[in-house]
C-alpha cells in the first residue's frame, strides 16, 4: 500500500469505531503482495543481523534475491497480465492493479537499495578483515590483469557465444534470470549494431585470484568484468562502443489446458515448453545504459512504457549468485553443525511398525533427522508382510532416495500407489521424470487432480498381520525432501490409528478414484471440508468466550490472507478470545485494533531454519484439539488445493508441541517481529522487555540434542 493510503486508512480506523458489520472494510486488511515484501525485508534484517556468523548473513542477502525473483515470476507476473487483460479486479484491500503494481515499485526499490547497502557498508568490508577481498577493475594490477587474460583465454572465451542483431540476425533469445551483456559495436566509419552476450551461468560468477595477485587468501573478481575487459577477442577488427550488463525476469506461471480428454502428463510438458518465452516481468539495466540501447532491448521484449517493469541500477545484479561463498573454508564464519537425532535408525528397520502399532510418534525437522521418514519407507519396502504403499508427492528433488524405495517396492510386487503432482511449481521437470519411471515398473500413478492441486502429505503403508490388514501413516506438513529438512522446520506424525487410517484411505481414494466423500471423521480435508470446520472451530471459542469462559486459539502457519478465515477470527476477537498467530511471511488480517482485532497478537519468526510447519490449536473449554498439517490460511490452500490437517489425538504429544513449538516461539524474543496495526514490524528485542535472551531455534536444537545423548 503506497504511503499516503496507509496513513490515511489508518487515521479512518482510529477516528471510526468499526462494528463487526463491518468487517469486509477493505481498511482491515493490509494487502498481500506489500505484506511478502514486508516478509522479504526481515529476511533481509537478518543479513544485517551480527548475532548470525557472517557468512550466514551473506547466505541470507542471497536468499532475499531469489524471493525477489520468484516475486516478479510469479506474482507481479499475474499482476501484470491483469493489467494486460484490462481487468478492474480489486484486492480485498481496496487496491486495484494499477495501485499495486505502483505501490511495489516503490517498496521493491526501497528493499534493492537497502540490499546493497547491506552489502558494500556491511559484509564486504568485514569479509575483507577475515581475508575475503572482491578486486574491482580499477583496482587491478599489470599483473592481475595479464592472470586474468590467461584465464579468459583458457575458461571463458570458448563458452561465450556473442549474439548479434541485425537485418540478418534476428533478436536474440534471452532466457528468464539471465545476466547479460548488452554491446555497441560499430562496423565501419558509420555503422553501430548491437550484440548480445550471455554470461554463462555454468561459470564461476567469482573468479578465485591467487593470494600473490588479491593480496589476500581469498581474492575475487566478477566474472561480467573479465568479460568486459576482454571483449576485443570478441570482436576482433571492430571497436566497442559501449557495454552494459541487463538481466531478465520472464512470467514463469504454467498455464495448462486442463480438460477431461487431454492428457495431463504432455499437456504439462507442453506447457513448460512454452514457458520459457513467458512475458517480461522485469528488466533490470545499468543506470548509465543510454537510451537508444534501452529502447532496443523493450521493443524486443514488447515492453510499455509506463508499466514499471524496468528498472535501472548502479550496484551489481543477482545476488543469488552470493551462495557460493558458502562453500568457502571458513567454518568460524558459519553456522556450527549439528546432529539432528534419529527416532528411527536402520539397526531398528524390523521393530519400526511393533513401535508404531504400540504408540504415535512425533518427528520435528530438521532438530530430527529426515532419516527416519526414509527409515519408515525403506521397512516398507523390505518387510514381506507389507503389501501395498500409497504416498504423495509434491516436491521430492531430482534424486530422490524416496522415489527409489517406491520402485524398489513396485519391482518386488508389492502394490505401488503414488500421486505424483505435475503442477508443483518449479519442480514440474522432476516429477514428469519421477511419474515415468514409476508409471515404467508398474506402479499405480496418479498425476494430479482436475483444476486442484494436490499438495497434502500422506504416506501409508498396508500391511497383512495374520487375518487382519493394518494401515501405517506418516501424515507432515512438509515435502518429502531430504533437502529441505535440514533447513526447513516441519512437523510430522506416525501413527497406526484405525480412525486415522480409515480417513487416510478414503483420501487416496477421493485422489486416485471418483470418490465423493465430503466429510471425514477425523481428518480436515480441502478443498472439501478443511475451511469450513476451521471456521466452525474458531467460532466454537468465540462461544465460549460470550459463555464467560476463556477461549484460546494459536495458530502457526506461514501466511494468512483468505477473507472468510480472517473475519473468523476478528468476529473471536471481539467475543474476547485470546488469539496468537505465529505468521512466518504473509498476513493480511490488521491486529490490535480497538472492538475489531485488540485482542489478536501477530509475530513472524525469521531466523537460521525456515519456519515451515502449521499447527492449530483451540483450548475448547478444556477439551484441547491441536492439528498439524499441509495448507496455510490461503485461498489457494483452503479452496483450489488438496490438503489435510490430522488431529493429533494423544494429550503427551499435544504437550510436546505446545512446550516445544507454539509457547517456545511466542517466549523467543531474538528471532521474533510483532505486526503492527499500521502495518509495520517492530522487532522483539530482550532489552526491550527486561528479559533474558530467548532463541527458540537454539533452544530446540539444545532440547533434542540433550535428548538424544
Amino acid at each position: 500500500m503506497s504511503k499516503n493510503k496507509t496513513d490515511s486508512a489508518n487515521v479512518l480506523i482510529e477516528d471510526e469505531i468499526l462494528s463487526s458489520e463491518d468487517l469486509n472494510d477493505s481498511r482491515l486488511y493490509f494487502n498481500r503482495e506489500l505484506s511478502w515484501l514486508e516478509f522479504n525485508q526481515r529476511v533481509l534484517e537478518q543479513a544485517k543481523d551480527e548475532n548470525h556468523p557472517l557468512l550466514e548473513r551473506v547466505k541470507f542477502l542471497a536468499i532475499v534475491q531469489t524471493n525477489m525473483d520468484e516475486f516478479f515470476m510469479v506474482r507481479v507476473a499475474a499482476l501484470l497480465k491483469q493489467m494486460r487483460s484490462g481487468s478492474d479486479n480489486i484486492a480485498p484491500d481496496g487496491m486495484s492493479v494499477e495501485e499495486q503494481l505502483g505501490a511495489i515499485r516503490s517498496r521493491v526499490q526501497q528493499m534493492k537499495q537497502d540490499q546493497q547497502q547491506c552489502w558494500s557498508d556491511q559484509l564486504r568490508p568485514q569479509l575483507e578483515k577475515h581475508s575475503v577481498r572482491f578486486i574491482e577493475p580499477d583496482q587491478y594490477t599489470p599483473e592481475l590483469r595479464e592472470y586474468l587474460s590467461n584465464y579468459y583465454q583458457q575458461g571463458v572465451h570458448p563458452v561465450l557465444t556473442p549474439l548479434a542483431f541485425d537485418p540478418g540476425h534476428p533478436f536474440p533469445f534471452i532466457s528468464s534470470m539471465s545476466l547479460n551483456l548488452a554491446v555497441v559495436v560499430q562496423y565501419g566509419p558509420h555503422e553501430k549494431n548491437f550484440a548480445r552476450i550471455k554470461i554463462p551461468d555454468v561459470l564461476p560468477r567469482f573468479i578465485p585470484v591467487p593470494e600473490e595477485l588479491a593480496g589476500s587468501r581469498f581474492g575475487f573478481v566478477y566474472l561480467e568484468d573479465v568479460i568486459k575487459d576482454n571483449l576485443k577477442e570478441l570482436f576482433p577488427d571492430n571497436n566497442v562502443l559501449d557495454v552494459y550488463v541487463f538481466r531478465v525476469i520472464r512470467d514463469t506461471d504454467l498455464v495448462i489446458q486442463e480438460d477431461e480428454a487431454g492428457d495431463l502428463l504432455e499437456n504439462v510438458d507442453r506447457s513448460l515448453k512454452q514457458l520459457r518465452y513467458g512475458n517480461v516481468s522485469l528488466l533490470q539495466v545499468e543506470d548509465q545504459m543510454p537510451e537508444e540501447l534501452l529502447q532496443v532491448l523493450m521493443e524486443n521484449f514488447e515492453i510499455e512504457r509506463g508499466r514499471g517493469i524496468v528498472t535501472r541500477t548502479h550496484t551489481r545484479m543477482n545476488f543469488g549468485a552470493w551462495f557460493s561463498l558458502l562453500k568457502l573454508s571458513l567454518p568460524q564464519l558459519k553456522d556450527a553443525p549439528f546432529k539432528p537425532s534419529v527416532l528411527f535408525t536402520r539397526e531398528q528397520r524390523d521393530t519400526i511398525f511393533d513401535r508404531i502399532r504400540l504408540q504415535d510418534y512425533l518427528v520435528h525437522h530438521p532438530f530430527e533427522s529426515f532419516d527416519s521418514v526414509e527409515e519408515f519407507i525403506s521397512a516398507a519396502v523390505k518387510d514381506p508382510h507389507v503389501i501395498g504403499i500409497k504416498m504423495t508427492l509434491y516436491r521430492v528433488g531430482s534424486d530422490s532416495q524416496i522415489v527409489q524405495k517406491l520402485i524398489e517396492a513396485a519391482e518386488d510386487g508389492k502394490q505401488v500407489a503414488v500421486l505424483v503432482e505435475l503442477k508443483a511449481r518449479f519442480d514440474e521437470k522432476n516429477n514428469i521424470v519421477w511419474a515415468r519411471r514409476l508409471e515404467s515398473v508398474g506402479a499405480h500413478v496418479v498425476y494430479g487432480m482436475l483444476k486442484l492441486k494436490t499438495h497434502c502429505k500422506l504416506c501409508m503403508v498396508i500391511r497383512k498381520e495374520g487375518d487382519r490388514i493394518r494401515r501405517y501413516m506418516h501424515i507432515g506438513t512438509g515435502n518429502y525432501n531430504p533437502g529441505s529438512s535440514k533447513i526447513y522446520t516441519d512437523l510430522g506424525i506416525f501413527t497406526a490409528s484405525e480412525q486415522i487410517g480409515r480417513d487416510v484411505t478414503d483420501v487416496f481414494n477421493y485422489l486416485t478414484g471418483y470418490s465423493g466423500k465430503h466429510d471425514y471423521d477425523h481428518l480436515l480435508v480441502a478443498p472439501r471440508s478443511l475451511r469450513r470446520k476451521l471456521e466452525e472451530m474458531i467460532d466454537r471459542e468465540a462461544e465460549i468466550a460470550r459463555s464467560g469462559k476463556e477461549g484460546r486459539i494459536i495458530i502457526k502457519a506461514n501466511a494468512v490472507t483468505h477473507p472468510s478465515v480472517i473475519q473468523a477470527l476478528y468476529r473471536a476477537s471481539q467475543a474476547g478470545v485470546k488469539i496468537d498467530l505465529i505468521i512466518r511471511g504473509i498476513c493480511c488480517l490488521r491486529p490490535g485494533l480497538k472492538n475489531i482485532s485488540e485482542n489478536i497478537r501477530v509475530r513472524s519468526i525469521i531466523g537460521r531454519f525456515l519456519e515451515h510447519s502449521r499447527l492449530f490449536y483451540f483450548q475448547n473449554d478444556g477439551s484441547e484439539e491441536m492439528y498439524i498439517g499441509s495448507a496455510d490460511i490461503m485461498e489457494r490452500n483452503l479452496d483450489r488445493r488438496v490438503e489435510v490437517l490430522t488431529p493429533i489425538l494423544e494429550a503427551q504429544l499435544r504437550q510436546v508441541l505446545m512446550e516445544k513449538v507454539l509457547q517456545s516461539q511466542l517466549k523467543d524474543n531474538q528471532l521474533s517481529f510483532e505486526l503492527l496495526s499500521d502495518g509495520n514490524y517492530k522487532r522483539i528485542r530482550p532489552e526491550d522487555l527486561g528479559e533474558v535472551p530467548y532463541n527458540s531455534q537454539t533452544a530446540m536444537l539444545q532440547a533434542y540434542s540433550e535428548a538424544s545423548n
